[in-house]
């Protein structure tokens, strides 16, 4: 790759995207940029973040291409081991087309028309995330290095999104702690679109929800939760209570109240619930025969639990508490003590669920916050272990990418 910067990595980092892992750490390189000039010369070179850069091992043989950060720990995301690969437009289309060709094979029957086209590094196309809602898709770029070259990659996606029906893409870009902006790459500007999952039809606010409007990735887990209430309550006696935590715009709510639950979401977010009720009503549920409760979820469970309050079901699904390696000590601490005050007002008898989204804690980490010292006491054991559905799918060489995980206590 004559003219291009490039990058040259430890004999440990190679063996590790050889196995097919796509991040290279910054602590894998052993010398930075080098350009390759006609004449075959080197020179020390740096170039800015976004670049497009030829990956080398060890002894400075080419394996392939990626693009480097020079601010993030992961310095490289890898997009091919083929030396003689063009990271480019046809590169991308060529992997957005494979990805879309999945997809209508996992969803052919048209019962959901909201579910993840791209899964990033999952579908081999490294920071670039591209959720489907009906006829509207929502980019999401994950850093400045990729958005820097966004543009060159993006030239040609239009065309095999419009075959599929997708006549909007927006692009969702923010910041942490910042209101999302949503920027139309082609079609018209929406902010809400109605969809169905599995049937069950739902309203996402593509302008102020959480992702890219909504939390996809629970999707069959919300559809277990329905089961599992109906199931509860095909054995009749009194209505299923039902406690959704963290409910933010009530997907297990939903489900919950459609298999006959009687719910009450908790959520620090007014208009997280506004959106729920909309999506209740659009279902047919009365949301005025459920109670949504605007409050922060640990102070609310120690006042229902010194009430004597108790639900059948208790779902807990949080947002990340552990953004960083760094945090996942204090993560894990957090939720030990979530999942202990949920249990306080779990009837006898009932199912616990809980669910972590943070990557740096390991489905292990997660089980020994369930432990019975954990929650204080001896007799729930663990049921099923899930995570994220199938057009969310990761590598094998890749455990970062398995970040979801969702368990069921009796």
């Amino acid at each position: 790759m004559d003219g291009m910067a490039a990058v040259r990595v430890s004999r440990r980092g190679v063996e590790s995207i050889r196995r097919g892992h796509p991040w290279i750490y910054r602590s894998a390189v052993v010398q930075h940029f080098i350009s390759r000039s006609e004449a075959g010369h080197e020179r020390a070179s740096r170039p800015g973040g976004g670049s497009i850069v030829s990956i080398l091992d060890e002894v400075g043989q080419p394996l392939g291409c990626g693009v480097w950060d020079p601010v993030s720990p992961i310095a490289v995301r890898v997009w091919s081991l083929d030396p003689r690969a063009r990271l480019d437009a046809a590169m991308f289309r060529a992997r957005l087309e494979r990805a879309i060709e999945i997809r209508l094979r996992l969803f052919a029957d048209g019962a959901t028309t909201a579910y993840r086209l791209v899964h990033g590094e999952g579908d081999r196309v490294p920071a670039f995330v591209v959720d489907r809602y009906g006829d509207v898709a929502v980019l999401r770029i994950d850093g400045d290095a990729a958005r820097a070259v966004s543009a060159d990659l993006l030239r040609d996606v239009e065309a095999p999104l419009r075959a599929i029906g997708i006549t909007t893409l927006l692009e969702r870009e923010g910041r942490r702690g910042e209101a999302p902006e949503l920027r139309p790459v082609f079609g018209p500007a929406r902010e809400k679109v109605e969809v169905k999952e599995h049937g069950v039809p739902f309203v996402v606010d593509l302008a102020r929800g959480q992702k890219t409007g909504a939390f996809l990735d629970q999707r069959e887990n919300r559809r277990r939760v329905g089961e599992l209430v109906a199931r509860r309550a095909a054995a009749g006696g009194a209505p299923v209570r039902v406690l959704n935590l963290f409910s933010y715009a009530g997907g297990f709510s939903l489900r919950a109240a459609l298999a006959g639950g009687a719910v009450t979401s908790v959520d620090v977010a007014t208009a997280a619930h506004a959106t729920a009720q909309e999506s209740f009503r659009l279902a047919g549920v009365d949301p005025r025969a459920h109670a949504f409760v605007t409050a922060d979820c640990f102070a609310w469970l120690e006042a229902a639990a010194r009430r004597g309050e108790r639900w059948d079901v208790v779902v807990s699904d949080p947002p990340s508490f552990a953004p960083s390696e760094k945090a996942k000590p204090k993560g894990i601490a957090a939720y030990r003590a979530l999942h202990r005050a949920c249990v306080d007002v779990l009837a006898d008898g009932g199912s616990f669920v809980a669910a972590s989204c943070s990557s740096h804690v390991t489905a292990e980490d997660f089980a020994a916050t369930l432990d019975d010292t954990a929650l204080g006491r001896a007799d729930l054991r663990l049921l099923e272990q899930h995570g994220a559905p199938a057009d969310h799918p990761t590598l094998p060489a890749f455990p970062e990418g398995r970040y979801l995980k969702l368990c069921l206590l009796e």
